[in-house]
C-alpha cells in the first residue's frame, strides 16, 4: 500500500511542477505579446535541429553502457550498482557529446 501512495504522490508532484511551468510560461508569453513584443523571441535558437539523431545516439549510448556494466559486473566482479550506473552515464554522456560535435559540423 505504501508503494502505491508513494507512486501517486510522485506522479502528482511531477504533474504539478509541469503544470506550473507551462502555466507560468503561457502567462509570461501572453504578457509579452500584449506589450507588443516580437514573437520571434519565443523560438529557441539553441534547439537541436536533429532531435531524432540526439535521442538515437543517447539510447544507443545507454544500451552500450548497460552492456558494458554487465560485462564489468560478471567478468571483473564490480559492484552491480556501480557498474551499471557508471557505464550508463558514461556512455550516455559520450553519445551526447558526439551528437553535439556532429550537429556542429552539420550546421557549418
Amino acid at each position: 500500500m505504501n508503494g502505491v501512495v508513494i507512486s501517486l504522490g510522485a506522479f502528482a508532484g511531477l504533474f504539478g511542477i509541469f503544470y506550473v511551468f507551462l502555466m507560468t510560461r503561457h502567462r509570461e508569453r501572453i504578457a509579452l505579446i500584449e506589450k507588443g513584443a516580437d514573437a520571434s523571441i519565443f523560438t529557441d535558437k539553441n534547439f537541436s535541429s536533429y532531435p531524432t539523431l540526439k535521442f538515437g545516439m543517447l539510447f544507443v549510448g545507454i544500451a552500450l553502457g548497460i552492456l558494458l556494466g554487465d560485462i564489468l559486473e560478471r567478468q571483473y566482479d564490480f559492484n552491480k550498482g556501480v557498474a551499471y550506473l557508471s557505464m550508463t552515464f558514461l556512455f550516455g554522456g559520450i553519445s551526447l557529446i558526439l551528437n553535439f560535435l556532429i550537429e556542429r559540423k552539420m550546421n557549418g
